[in-house]
């Protein structure tokens, strides 16, 4: 029966060659994500402004909310490794779950901006809303979207070009989050929640096209091979494999371990950076040269941010290519904490932050870019170890660590600025924050990424696992009969 759904023509792929082409990069890996995560992208840079000063939730329901939402995320997103590992349908192990989630991901991306309750019973709603986006309708997009590079193709050019693509996408909707959505936040949406709503239903819309124009543009050749070798007899890829070998295989790698970390501090530290970011151009850097508009401030530091990074996927694939996926990303951190360094010591001064936050972001590049490459070349590794491949684990805990980013970063945001004295009630314009309060957004923006860059710039030192890569993954051929 499960053959016969996947090989109905509205479920094929549209995707026929062997090799990774134009149209498979751009809808596939661009244009699908791109509409997937754009909700995510507005509610990492405005939920904390929507939730605290539009529904006037309070920044300690918002400290506890995502520190508790965190353990459902992180079950969630283990669960959905494991349901996709041991899919094994036409379509793939995790083309299925991208498809399911178009219903999903847009349908809870809405649920916070309808709010029918007040008092405890809208903070029961926010919780559960929340829950039901963070917890449940992203973990599925998410791991299954992120396994899609590792078993897209073996190509080491091809698979860090859709690394590439798949996180340029993931930075485009950062990008819009924080430089087209606060200009309308802070001149049309303002305080008025039913405008919140209709300018999210249409978010969903957009999610849901998007995704299915994603499943239809995308090919599962690695999962492919071992369906063949499955019919050749070779059963050792093909096979499922408990949870617990997987957990052995991937934690008694050491550079799987450098990977990790290396992506949770990034990751993490981000998250906190871009849920200050509104509050810091609010209440922290002069805005005599924007007209004491903050949203305008908001997009030129956005700007600053994006055209480097646009302009660094020109160099980074190039040099990758040359000098290694590692010595690159390492390169271009150091570039990304002078940058840091220089926007800290001038936190309210635009024009000093604004070439500081370029040079960040230009260094932060590669590890946007390749992170998936990289993961997938730890996953090749391990299965030229074990015989089995990690995909569904490995991704399901990216997954989670991306995920569990946003809330985490919220709590801790909303601890320092709890502790420091911010003012939520304080309206903008009507006065000003203490310099506790400014310091801890100064802190959260610009100062904990900043040396989060540093630590990440020594770890990836240390990962070596594309010195005998290309040889591994001809053995992994042989053993399948493949070559």
């Amino acid at each position: 029966m499960n053959k016969n759904i996947w090989s109905n023509p509205l479920l094929k792929s549209a995707i026929k060659s062997d090799d990774v082409r134009m149209p498979e990069m751009l809808l596939g890996y661009l244009i699908g994500p791109f509409g997937a995560l754009l909700s995510s992208g507005i509610f990492t840079s405005m939920l904390q402004k929507y939730l605290n000063e539009v529904l006037g939730i309070s920044n300690k329901f918002l400290t506890v909310l995502p520190l508790v939402s965190t353990i459902f995320i992180i079950i969630a997103n283990l669960v959905v490794g494991q349901l996709i590992e041991k899919t094994r349908v036409l379509a793939g192990k995790a083309r299925p779950w991208i498809l399911l989630s178009a219903a999903t991901l847009s349908i809870a991306s809405i649920l916070m901006f309808i709010v029918p309750a007040h008092g405890t019973l809208k903070l029961i709603w926010i919780a559960v809303a929340y829950n039901l986006y963070y917890s449940v309708a992203y973990p599925i997009y998410n791991t299954a979207n992120a396994t899609m590079v590792p078993v897209s193709t073996r190509n080491g050019q091809q698979r860090s070009a859709l690394a590439s693509l798949s996180n340029i996408a993931g930075l485009g909707v950062m990008g819009t989050g924080s430089m087209v959505f606060p200009i309308l936040a802070s001149n049309i949406l303002k305080n008025d929640q039913s405008r919140w709503l209709m300018i999210m239903i249409f978010v969903a819309i957009i999610t849901a096209l998007t995704i299915i124009l994603q499943y239809k543009f995308t090919r599962e050749r690695v999962t492919e091979e071992d369906l063949h070798a499955a019919d050749k007899g070779k059963e050792l890829s093909a096979k499922t494999v408990s949870m617990a070998e997987q957990l052995k295989a991937v934690t008694s790698e050491k550079w799987w371990w450098i990977i990790i970390i290396f992506y949770m501090l990034f990751q993490w530290s981000g998250a906190i950076k871009n849920g200050a970011m509104t509050q810091f151009c609010e209440w922290v850097v002069s805005l005599d040269l924007v007209g004491g508009d903050w949203g305008i401030a908001q997009t030129i530091l956005s700007i600053a941010g994006a055209v480097p990074m646009a302009v660094a996927v020109v160099v980074v694939m190039p040099l990758a290519s040359k000098i290694g996926k590692a010595k690159t990303t390492f390169i271009f951190l150091v570039i990304g904490f002078l940058g840091g360094v220089l926007a800290g010591l001038f936190p309210e001064n635009l024009v000093m932050v604004g070439i500081g936050v370029g040079l960040k972001c230009f260094g932060s590049s590669p590890s946007c870019y390749l992170i998936l490459a990289m993961l997938a070349d730890v996953i090749d590794h391990i299965e030229y170890k074990t015989g089995f491949r990690t995909d569904g684990l490995t991704m399901s805990i990216y997954s989670s660590l991306m995920v569990a980013a946003t809330p985490i970063g919220s709590a801790i945001l909303n601890a320092l600025l709890s502790a420091f004295g911010f003012d939520q009630m304080l309206v903008f314009g009507e006065g000003v924050q203490s310099q506790s309060a400014r310091m801890a957004l100064s802190v959260s923006y610009i100062w904990i990424e900043t040396i989060c860059y540093g630590i990440c710039a020594l770890l990836i030192l240390a990962f070596t696992v594309e010195k005998n890569l290309k040889k591994e993954q001809e053995e992994i051929k042989k053993r399948k009969g493949l070559s």
